[in-house]
């Protein structure tokens, strides 16, 4: 970046302008005023809209779970769905979440049409992604729950809610990927509203299907559909009107690999994160299917709905200071960058370490929250939760590192991280550990936290040695 570029852009040129005179909505001066309070003002709504997301999947297995007969078999078939549901929202989060920061260093460069072009090249990505998920879902959706884990007990369930979710594909994509846009620009009022629109909608809409029309699983994916439908136009009406900042334009989205290839760079560490998840709960759930039946792959739905919960949380928090700390960094406003990344570092911290004790002194009270009907998977949960839960104390430290090196734009360290945690450390020691131990059970949950305490103290390594160098890098 040219001086001339870079005295406009801290100074307030232009963009500096338009970013102050844009208050409503929600809007922040991410270039001036307290770090603090900026995070906070960020994150309040981020955070709420992280857990008001988490109720979509939650929701869904609170009421199937709790069906009168068949709530186990349900609610361990809709278990097997989550790969699915993790690898849709995961390519959303390669094109919202690789595109937001670049978008947002583009702004805090006061390059505002690049930061359209981005936006548009974004939009038309995931509608194509969404058009070739939906086909491939279709065509392959049984054989790959059977390669779950499925049953025959719990794949008809499995299938009902899959075939009826993947339909929605495209809003899905539209609502998480491009309102990743909408925060990057600090409207996080209306990011949130995104998210709560349909949450609250398929709140309403799940015991009326489930229950009141007697449709079981397919009631819980349809109210599912729906309520992003609903979150898919709001996020396309703002985008497209006069408060934002950045507009989607029928001229910016004819496909630039120059655009878009830079995207897909820094996207593809929160979406091997997530895809990775995916591929994680698949290899949990065969493994757990293998050594303890269908009540172990039972007992594994809810502990990967309540890790979301934190994970949620956390997210919520790197959300927040991720166009703080990339639009600070395109300005080259070095002492706010560091200010954000301690700041959100310490919530992420307690966050994690919160939600440990809370996990480990009451783990009946979350068990029961998706199921209060079968004392054994009751007993098998609470079991496995104290072995599963043992390491997100020092989760804090890994989403903290981790989403700081997305929002500095550091493609190859952040990719590093993701594949660490999962691919090169959680799932072969799914399968290692198991020979080690004549609980197979024990030594597959166990290999949870052993990956999440090694992963963050390589994750806290690699930050305080790339830090430094990255804020020197003359060519931002």
């Amino acid at each position: 970046m040219n001086t001339k570029e870079n005295k406009s852009s801290v100074s307030g040129g232009k963009h500096g302008e338009t970013n102050r005179n844009s208050a409503s909505g929600g809007k922040r001066d991410l270039g001036n005023g307290s770090v603090g309070r900026l995070l906070f003002s960020l994150a309040v709504p981020t955070v709420a809209a992280q857990l008001v997301n988490m109720l979509y999947n939650v929701v869904d297995r609170m009421y199937i779970g709790h069906i009168q007969g068949t709530g186990v078999q349900a609610l361990t078939g809709l278990g097997l769905c989550f790969p699915v549901i993790m690898m849709i929202s995961a390519f959303s989060a390669l094109i919202g979440m690789g595109g937001g920061p670049q978008a947002a260093i583009a702004m805090g460069q006061g390059k505002n049409d690049r930061a359209d072009r981005i936006l548009g090249n974004c939009t038309t990505a995931l509608i194509g992604i969404s058009f070739i998920l939906t086909v491939f879902f279709l065509i392959f959706g049984q054989k790959l729950l059977v390669l779950f884990g499925a049953s025959s007990e719990t794949l008809p369930y499995a299938w009902s809610y899959m075939q009826i979710y993947v339909c929605g594909t495209i809003c899905v994509q539209i609502a998480l990927g491009l309102n990743a846009f909408i925060t990057t620009q600090g409207f996080t009022q209306i990011s949130m509203m995104t998210v709560v629109i349909g949450a609250v909608i398929n709140i309403v809409l799940d015991p009326v299907f489930i229950f009141g029309l007697h449709m079981g699983v397919r009631g819980a994916a349809l109210a599912t559909v729906l309520s992003q439908a609903v979150s898919a136009v709001w996020v396309l009406r703002f985008l497209t009107g006069k408060k934002t900042l950045l507009h989607i334009r029928k001229e910016n989205m004819k496909i630039s690999w120059k655009v878009l290839g830079p995207v897909l760079s820094l996207g593809v560490s929160p979406f091997v994160m997530q895809s990775t998840e995916s591929f994680l709960n698949i290899c949990f759930n065969s493994s757990l299917a293998k050594y303890g039946g269908d009540m172990a792959v039972g007992a594994m739905t809810i502990l990967s709905s309540v890790m979301q919960i934190n994970s949620l949380i956390t997210s919520g928090l790197g959300q927040a200071a991720q166009p703080l700390i990339s639009f600070n960094y395109g300005a080259r406003k070095d002492d706010r960058v560091k200010q954000a990344i301690k700041l959100m570092a310490i919530c992420c911290v307690t966050t994690a370490t919160t939600f440990f004790l809370l996990v480990q002194l009451f783990p009946a009270v979350f068990v029961r929250i998706f199921n209060n009907s079968s004392d054994e998977l009751l007993q098998i949960t609470v079991w496995a939760m104290h072995i599963y839960f043992g390491g997100i104390f020092m989760m804090g430290f890994q989403n903290a590192f981790q989403t700081s090196f997305v929002a500095l734009g550091q493609a190859k360290i952040s990719l590093f991280l993701a594949c660490l945690r999962k691919l090169i450390l959680l799932i072969p020691l799914i399968y290692i550990l198991p020979c080690f131990f004549e609980n197979k059970v024990f030594a597959v949950l166990l290999a949870e936290p052993v990956s999440d305490i090694l992963a963050a103290l390589t994750t806290i390594t690699m930050f305080i040695i790339n830090f430094p160098r990255i804020l020197r890098k003359e060519d931002r």
